[in-house]
């Protein structure tokens, strides 16, 4: 029987939190360093490895994590969501994104059909629409090609899709799967649609417009922004635009969509990406055969999810070591540092997944909890972060736990040999560098030259970014946001937190205003 308990009164917890603590310079130097490298390695789906030997944890630490993960029943209430039961309590809701990209269970029936079949049906539509687009079967009005795709949604209907297209994108031109350029409109500024269509041919751009209940404020405003412009082009919006929608909302039969294909309220904006949110765009733009990788990809990894053993359960450590940083050692923060220029989007897509998720000051029930939950996460590319915002991480007040991603190949197979070594090579060289001087630091008389070291970090190793690595990359980081939000007792499946700033901005247009919300009103010409 599953039981859900405050983080705070499993009696694991509490040892762990007299366990002594890991003094991450002394651990990480010399032959110590080199043997714990070695050794604190899980291995991942599509060939990734989850190193975190130079986390603030050792043999003890992790057995206290192991005795936690067991009382909190992270594998039954893995299997529970799987399985369709309610872990939605905020709405009342399944929990199903994990079954876009396969069946970890039971089949799973909601609204009078199984999930699964609803699911590859709508990815079956989604590309046989595509395979059209490309063959020239589906046209613009004067009968020529579609060469341009663009995205019309915000949050979780934006970012996760804008980031796997931009991680794809150089991949796809390389290997021969580039089929259309995408871009993506989300910001209900008028200057990011403009921006978005003064760098497009509209003649010839198919949009896609993502809105699950069909009454999504800004991206309704995009939408008559574009087809303001298509009209004004002399051209038939409805031979231009496509819906993904629910099958209630008043998208979903409208003359004013070429085709719409359908999500459903069991499947959370930032955990979209595998379903036909994602997977009209990144099919119409690198073909359903990429689309198809790319699930199989999460598909590996979520079933390393599954994994009673914590140490076979890469996202299951990730987040336990997580959980332990943010409440044990009272990390209030986490970089997410990828070592790719292709995953130029994918911390901004991370940190809506984690913080809206995560988010929270009350349990399921409802009731306020009496520790920190979810950490504020952040992050750019390397090398582009070290000469940015490293500073503060290496010589800060605060410690801040990192997350590395980094890849032994580029997509572009190709590089130049400048000083004796190529330009990968000095990537990699630099998040080799960055982990050790993180955690050993370095001594100096002059104070402003010391460094403290003891600043824990993981490591995500891969060996190119690919369809299917990058899906597994997305699954990993899925899983650990819900384990986290298991051990917290949180529900990590609805954000009512982006809730009062909409129905505020709602009273502003139609002038209700009173106090202070009148008055910048007023400051800003409303």
């Amino acid at each position: 029987m599953i039981t859900w308990n405050n983080l705070d009164t499993l009696a694991s917890f509490k040892e762990l939190e007299g366990v002594k603590k890991v003094n991450l310079a002394e651990v990480m130097a010399g032959e110590n360093g080199a043997e714990r490298v070695k050794n604190y390695s899980v291995p991942m789906a599509e060939g990734f490895a989850y190193n975190f030997a130079a986390k603030q944890v050792d043999d003890e630490v992790l057995e206290g994590l192991k005795k936690l993960a067991e009382e909190a029943q992270l594998t039954e209430k893995f299997e529970a969501l799987y399985n369709g039961e309610v872990i939605n309590t905020g709405e009342k809701r399944l929990v199903l994104h994990h079954m876009t990209r396969g069946q970890l269970g039971n089949a799973v029936e909601a609204d009078g059909v199984d999930k699964r079949t609803f699911y590859t049906e709508q990815q079956k539509k989604i590309a046989e629409f595509a395979n059209k687009v490309h063959a020239g079967e589906i046209t613009n009005g004067a009968g020529e090609k579609f060469t341009t795709v663009v995205q019309i949604g915000i949050g979780g209907s934006d970012l996760g899709p804008r980031a796997m297209y931009l991680a794809l994108e150089n991949w796809a031109k390389k290997n021969g799967k580039f089929k259309m350029e995408a871009k993506f409109i989300s910001n209900v500024d008028p200057d990011d649609a403009a921006a978005v269509l003064n760098s497009i041919d509209v003649a010839h751009s198919i949009f896609v417009l993502v809105s699950k209940s069909g009454t999504t404020l800004e991206t309704l405003t995009n939408e008559s922004f574009v087809k303001d412009a298509l009209k004004n082009a002399g051209l038939d919006a409805s031979k231009h635009m496509i819906a993904v929608t629910s099958e209630t909302s008043p998208l979903a039969k409208s003359d004013d969509y070429l085709a719409a294909f359908f999500m459903d309220d069991y499947i959370g904006g930032r955990y979209s990406s595998t379903s036909a949110v994602g997977g009209a765009v990144l099919s119409l733009a690198f073909g359903p055969e990429v689309f198809a990788q790319f699930l199989d990809g999460a598909a590996a990894e979520d079933k390393l999810a599954t994994n009673k053993d914590v140490m076979q359960n890469p996202a299951m450590l990730d987040a336990l070591i997580g959980v332990y940083e943010r409440n044990v050692l009272g990390y209030p923060s986490t970089a997410v540092l990828p070592y790719s220029q292709a995953l130029s989007r994918f911390p901004a897509h991370l940190q809506q997944l984690d913080m809206e998720s995560n988010g929270k000051s009350v349990n399921r029930f409802g009731e306020p909890v009496d520790y920190v939950t979810g950490p504020v996460i952040f992050g750019e590319p390397g090398t582009n972060g070290q000469h940015s915002f490293y500073q503060l991480l290496h010589q800060g007040t605060d410690i801040v736990p990192l997350q590395f991603i980094g890849f032994k190949n580029s997509q572009i197979g190709t590089d130049v040999v400048i000083q004796d070594s190529t330009s990968q090579q000095k990537l990699c060289a630099n998040v080799a560098a960055q982990i050790v001087a993180f955690a050993c630091g370095k001594a100096d008389e002059n104070r402003n030259k010391n460094f403290e070291g003891g600043r824990p970090s993981s490591i995500i190793i891969g060996d190119q970014v690919t369809p299917e690595s990058l899906g597994a990359l997305l699954a990993h980081f899925e899983n650990k946001v819900m384990f986290q939000g298991f051990l917290w007792n949180v529900n990590s499946f609805d954000q009512e937190g982006v809730q009062l700033g909409k129905v505020l901005a709602k009273r502003v247009l139609a002038h209700e205003t009173d106090g202070a919300l009148k008055v910048f009103s007023d400051l800003l010409n409303i």
